[in-house]
Formats: C-alpha cells, sequence, structure tokens
C-alpha cells in the first residue's frame, strides 16, 4: 500500500521553525499551534522520514543528522516558494515578470519603442520580450497565449477577428509618398497622385495579396506602369533617394526617412488605414500599462 507523503509545505514550514526555536513550545507559540498539535506533528513527520529527526533534551529539542538533512532541504523549498509568490505578486501588480509584445514592422519604427521606453523605466522588473509579424500572424499567437499584447492594422485585409482578442483603436495611420530631394515636385509639400502617373513605384514584394498602392492608383484613374519590388523600408528609401522610383509611406515610418528625401501629403487622394492595440480576454496589468502608454506615445503629426 502506498504511504501518503506529508512533507507538505506547512510541515516543513514547522520543522524548520522548531529547529529555529529549539523547542516545540516556543514553536506553538510562534505559528499559533498548542503544544500538543506540534508534537503530534512532528512525530508524524518522523514517521514518514523513516526515524527521529530531533533529539528531545531536557530543555527544548536539536535536530539529529537525518533532521538537518531534512531542514536543509526544507530551508531551500521555503525559499522557492516565497520566491515564486513574490514573482507571481509582482505579476498581478504588473510589475515583475514577462511581457511578451509584438508589432508589424513600421510600429517597430517610433510608436512602440517609444512606448517600451516609457514602460522599462516605470517597470524595470519586468522582462519585455518583443517579437515583429504580420497583423494576421500576431493576432493568431495573441490567441493562442503566445504574446501578451500586439500592435495591428487593418491592412491589407482588413482587421483579423480572432476569438478572445480585444482590439482598440490606437491611430489613423495616412500614407505619404516620398520622392528624391531633386524631384520636380519634392518642394511643393502636397502633391496630387495623377502627376505620379509615370512614376516607377517601389512596393513590397508580396504579389499573393492586395496592395494600397493598386487601390489608392486605380481611384486617381491610372495603373502604375512600373513596378519594382522591395521588401524592406531601408531599401526602398535606398531606391527612391538614388532616383530610381517613388513609394507611399505610412506616417508611422516618417521618422525613419532618410534627409535625401522629401516626404509629401496626397491630399484628397491619400489613403489610409487605421492602427489597433490588441489584447486577450484576460489581459496583464503589464499589458494595460503598455497600452496606455502606447496611446500616449501616438504621433500628433507625422510632419510636425
Amino acid at each position: 500500500m502506498r504511504r501518503r507523503n506529508v512533507f507538505g509545505i506547512d510541515v516543513l514550514r514547522l520543522l524548520v521553525t522548531v529547529a529555529d526555536t529549539g523547542s516545540f513550545t516556543r514553536a506553538a507559540a510562534r505559528l499559533d499551534y498548542t503544544q500538543s498539535a506540534v508534537s503530534r506533528r512532528i512525530a508524524a513527520l518522523e514517521k514518514q522520514a523513516g526515524g527521529p529527526l530531533f533529539e528531545r533534551l531536557a530543555r527544548g529539542v536539536r535536530l539529529t543528522p537525518a533532521g538537518q538533512a531534512l531542514h536543509r532541504h526544507a530551508v531551500e523549498v521555503l525559499a522557492q516558494l516565497a520566491s515564486a509568490e513574490h514573482e507571481m505578486a509582482a505579476i498581478h501588480a504588473g510589475l515583475g515578470g514577462r511581457l511578451r509584445v509584438g508589432a508589424f514592422a513600421t510600429a517597430n519604427i517610433s510608436l512602440v519603442p517609444a512606448a517600451l521606453r516609457a514602460f522599462v523605466r516605470s517597470r524595470p522588473d519586468v522582462e519585455v520580450v518583443a517579437a515583429e509579424g504580420r497583423s494576421g500572424e500576431l493576432m493568431r499567437r495573441l490567441a493562442e497565449g503566445a504574446l501578451d499584447l500586439a500592435v495591428v492594422s487593418d491592412y491589407p485585409s482588413g482587421l483579423p477577428s480572432v476569438d478572445a482578442v480585444t482590439t482598440e483603436m490606437l491611430l489613423e495611420d495616412e500614407l505619404f509618398v516620398v520622392l528624391p530631394r531633386d524631384h520636380r515636385l519634392a518642394g511643393s509639400g502636397m502633391v496630387d497622385l495623377r502627376e505620379l502617373r509615370d512614376e516607377t513605384w517601389l512596393q513590397d514584394v508580396s504579389v499573393d495579396r492586395p496592395m494600397m498602392l493598386a487601390e489608392v492608383c486605380d481611384r486617381a484613374g491610372f495603373t502604375p506602369k512600373r513596378i519594382t519590388r522591395i521588401a524592406e523600408w531601408t531599401g526602398k528609401f535606398g531606391y527612391a533617394a538614388a532616383g530610381l522610383g517613388v513609394a507611399l509611406v505610412p506616417s508611422l515610418a516618417t521618422r525613419a526617412v532618410p534627409a535625401e528625401l522629401a516626404v509629401c501629403r496626397l491630399g484628397g487622394l491619400a489613403p489610409s488605414r487605421t492602427v489597433h492595440v490588441a489584447l486577450p480576454a484576460t489581459p496583464l496589468p503589464a499589458a494595460l500599462a503598455l497600452r496606455d502608454l502606447l496611446q500616449e506615445a501616438v504621433p500628433r503629426d507625422a510632419l510636425g
């Protein structure tokens, strides 16, 4: 018949208290037990341990070699438990633990870093783990419990709807056009998209999903004649600076535009997307704190 394990937390705490006080009576007073209850529980523990853990002396008790060994393990277990309790309390207060944050690429240029800078200053004991991905992937990871917060957008296919994930709009992200500084329209500040109908356009490499460029140009009444497919923003900026094309740039990316390029608004034909913060149904307090900081970090004017 399997014996019941009595090496529970309470009895280990009792063992340590008896050892610290050197007396069943003093241990009982410290833990608010009766002296007889302490004696019974220590006797049961000794039975489980297979032999005496304390020598009974004329005045008090002291650990036997077996008691010393169990005492050492008990101290370690209780210390680990106290550490776990402290960590859980810190997580529930939003002051500790780990916060897993996801965002799409252009949100990581300035919006998310600005919010995270304020976050880590106010909550230095929270470990932030950042990840980048497309909005649909980030929403799925939130639903699976692999992220605690994500910054997502409704471009190009609308904001994904995922069970147990809530979203809150952060901003409307206007799109601009970047031109080489020596472009004939670079100094105008605002251009009519139709004046760029003959330009080479720099666009993401993906061809299996709708692109805002095609939608916007269609609205302006033309189809781009030439497209150069460049995946990364740094590459697009490099090509544009070299006079090899022009590109649509969201407001969140304008802070990364090099000085060799001019950023121009598109007036009434300006396309836009919405940017949202997404959270699981039961968000961590730290995630809620970061959400508030993201709201504060929203730029008021991309060109201001």
